[in-house]
């Protein structure tokens, strides 16, 4: 059977060892290929650059053999020189000159001058007029500026007035006489067909080619562009000759060595793919031949009810359904183990909720002995609760660590306090009961006094480990003794309200003395008062809104409130006395703003006493109190409020009169002058303006036979329209009923 077994096995894997020699036959030969081409690319591109310099150095010869010529030639300075006048000597001269260039270079169509100063063309047969020359509109456009001076793009070139087809030439142009002159320029133009046939002979015409671009992109010149030239080979290498601004790219013909690898590339691929096909099947055919053996092991699955394969339509790999068995039962355990923990720990953090709040406590006892840390706890037992809570959480804990960093962070006070409760000998039961604050509950193991003095040892400890170790500072409320698991909500509830009171302690650890859990109610009317008081003291000026505010911060200690009840008292009286204050200045309404006012609630939530927030208030009142007194004693309101009034008595037929022009008229602001009004006079600013307005408009209406349209300008209206609509809403009827029916009356 071993043997059997042994040659089933060998054979199975026989296919793989197949694979992975032909796979890294194929990587070899892609290795190879990938070499090849490097290397040609390196010699396309040693033959390029060979080709590239070949051309330069022809140019570069013609444009230096020209100007050699003319610079040795004393010819050309007198031609340039003669002030207008011809001397056929010089002309011959020169004329002689261009014909010996353009003989002894191959590559040279023609070089010509061109004089500004005569408008004349001197070549190698002659001097001729610019008007009629051959080259006439090539002349006209580098004389005439848009053509700088140097190598041009390549241009046709007729050089017979009878030549049907134009020839491509290279022209170059330099000012005359050299280097820099201004009287003429020099032409040259080298035949693109020597460049052509240079570059031809060149290029492998079997095998590569070579695509010649202006700076612009248009082909120049295209090397053996056969149908199976640039657009069907291999671009490989591309070079820039800086002179002309050409770019040389080349490459290698399709159908050549390339095509040969490719060929050779995909036959590879088939084999290797054939390969993996043919290994496919065998191992479908081995895998089949081994399949009695699992047969046999799946039918002592069945036999034993274990198969899952009854439930889905479609029969599972064998092996994967024997795994799948054995993880399931693993996973059922895991799961199993994790779900009792879980419930374990959601069960227990039940009963201490339970306990708090004296909630479900049925059978609290057993549940006790089962699913609480202390031990020994009966119904005669006395337990104490302790509440701590971490410090400036939102400023401090939340704002300085990360989500992950809280939980750790919190996980580890748990742990501490366990620990050091373990230290002082006490029983201690620890959860969290809100964001920031965690409840320990203790049993209690000797008298009431000697287990507060051990409890606040160990808070004491507590605050001191971890604010040295964890950078957290921490406070702690202590309840309470209760008598039995029923009577531990009054301990909690004792040491939450320690909790609340934390100003007015001013400890950072804190016990609860007997009967503190009842919660006074707030008397909200009477601090209203004492607020609405202290605000007027400070409105008129007076220097005893401070006594007021020490006795509003006497009766906060004397009914010992609660924080949050203070902080919101506060927020009150900072509310009320910006609505009865700001109006006065601009100032004030910056210093009393919505923004400023959150600002000082924000110091005021991190005080830590009452003490330290009466000082930051006193602070801060004492500067709105200066800035208040400054703005008063600058200029009485009621000498202000006279006279506005009279100034609006004086202009009320001003139509441009207006809250506006109050304020900018005696350098308050719009509410503040509205305030004044409406203090003083009882009523608003516009309703005294209109009643001014309408009792002229009556006087006017009965003593003069003025037009509705003049009236309402006499009396501030821009039109009749407007008037008359006010007027109607001021005495319920037209103007012109009023005139009417008044002096009908008068008639009678």
């Amino acid at each position: 059977m071993f043997r059997t077994w042994y040659r089933r096995l060998l054979l199975s894997y026989f296919p793989i060892f197949l694979l992975t020699v032909t796979i890294l036959i194929f990587a070899s030969f892609v290795f190879i290929n990938d070499i090849s081409r490097m290397e040609t690319k390196k010699a396309d591109r040693i033959s390029a650059s060979y080709l590239k310099d070949s051309v330069d150095r022809t140019i570069k010869e013609v444009e230096l053999s020209v100007l050699d010529a003319v610079e040795r030639s004393d010819a050309y300075k007198r031609y340039f020189n003669n002030l207008g006048q011809t001397d056929t000597g010089t002309i011959y001269a020169v004329a002689q000159s261009l014909r010996n260039l353009i003989h002894e270079s191959s590559y040279i169509q023609s070089v010509y001058l061109y004089d500004r100063t005569n408008g004349s063309v001197l070549t190698e047969t002659g001097l001729k007029e610019l008007t009629g020359f051959i080259d006439e509109d090539w002349i006209r456009a580098i004389t005439s500026g848009p053509v700088p001076e140097g190598w041009q793009p390549v241009r046709e070139y007729k050089y017979e007035l009878v030549q049907r087809t134009p020839i491509r030439v290279l022209t170059i142009n330099k000012a005359m006489p050299l280097p820099f002159g201004s009287e003429g320029v020099l032409v040259i133009n080298i035949k693109m067909s020597g460049i052509e046939q240079l570059v031809d002979s060149m290029v492998n015409q079997q095998l590569s080619f070579m695509t010649i671009l202006d700076s612009g992109g248009n082909i120049v010149y295209q090397a053996h562009s056969d149908s199976e030239g640039a657009a069907g080979g291999k671009q490989l290498n591309t070079l820039y000759l800086e002179r002309n601004g050409w770019t040389f790219s080349s490459g290698i013909k399709a159908g050549n060595l390339f095509s040969w690898v490719s060929v050779i590339s995909y036959l590879w691929v088939a084999i290797a793919i054939g390969t993996v096909i043919c290994a496919i099947l065998y191992l479908v055919y081995v895998t089949r031949r081994n399949y009695k053996p699992i047969q046999v092991i799946m039918n002592r699955i069945e036999g034993h009810q274990i198969r899952r394969m009854d439930q889905s339509t479609e029969r599972p790999d064998e092996m994967m359904l024997i795994d799948g068995v054995l993880e399931d039962l693993i996973n059922h355990m895991t799961d199993y183990d994790t779900k009792s923990r879980e419930n374990l720990l959601l069960q227990r953090s039940k009963l201490f909720t339970d306990l708090l709040y004296s909630e479900r406590l049925d059978h609290v006892i057993q549940r006790l002995e089962e699913l609480s840390p202390l031990t020994g706890a009966n119904s005669s037992s006395r337990f104490m609760v302790v509440l701590s809570e971490i410090n400036r959480y939102e400023q401090v804990f939340e704002d300085r660590y990360t989500r992950g960093d809280q939980n750790t962070l919190k996980f580890a006070l748990m742990n501490v306090f366990q620990e050091l409760a373990r230290n002082a000998e006490l029983q201690g039961w620890a959860e969290w009961v809100g964001t920031e604050r965690a409840a320990i509950l203790f049993v209690a193991t000797g008298s009431d006094g000697e287990m507060a003095a051990k409890i606040r040892i160990f808070a004491e400890d507590c605050r001191s480990w971890v604010e040295q170790n964890l950078r957290i500072s921490l406070s702690f409320g202590i309840g309470s003794a209760a008598a039995g698991p029923g009577a531990v909500r009054e301990s909690f509830a004792a040491a939450e309200y320690v909790m609340q009171h934390k100003l007015l302690i001013h400890e950072d650890i804190a016990l609860a003395e007997c009967g503190e859990a009842r919660q006074p109610l707030l008397e909200t009317y009477k601090y209203l008062q004492m607020i609405a008081e202290f605000v007027k003291q400070f409105r008129m000026s007076s220097g005893q809104w401070r006594e007021q505010l020490e006795r509003i911060f006497e009766a906060f200690e004397q009914d010992f409130l609660q924080d949050d009840d203070i902080r919101s008292l506060i927020q009150a009286m900072l509310q009320m006395l910006g609505r009865e204050v700001a109006v006065m200045s601009e100032q004030l309404q910056d210093e009393l703003s919505a923004e400023n006012a959150l600002i000082r609630l924000n110091e005021l939530d991190k005080a830590e006493s009452i003490h330290e927030v009466k000082n930051i208030l006193f602070e801060y009142l004492t500067d709105v109190f200066r800035t208040y007194v400054s703005v008063s004693e600058t200029k009485s309101y009621r000498a202000m409020v006279n006279e506005m009034k009279n100034y609006i008595e004086e202009n009320f037929t001003n139509p441009d009169l207006s809250l506006k022009h109050l304020s900018d008229r005696f350098q308050v602001s719009g509410k503040y002058a509205s305030y004044l009004f409406k203090t003083e006079f009882k009523m608003k600013f516009v309703d005294f303006l209109t009643d001014l307005r309408m009792k002229k408009a009556e006087q006017l209406l009965l003593e003069t036979e003025s037009s509705l349209q003049d009236i309402a300008l006499q009396v501030g209206y821009a039109n009749a329209i407007t008037f008359g609509r006010v007027f109607k809403r001021i005495a319920g009827i037209t103007p012109g009923d009023y005139r009417s029916s008044k002096r009908q009356t008068y008639s009678r």
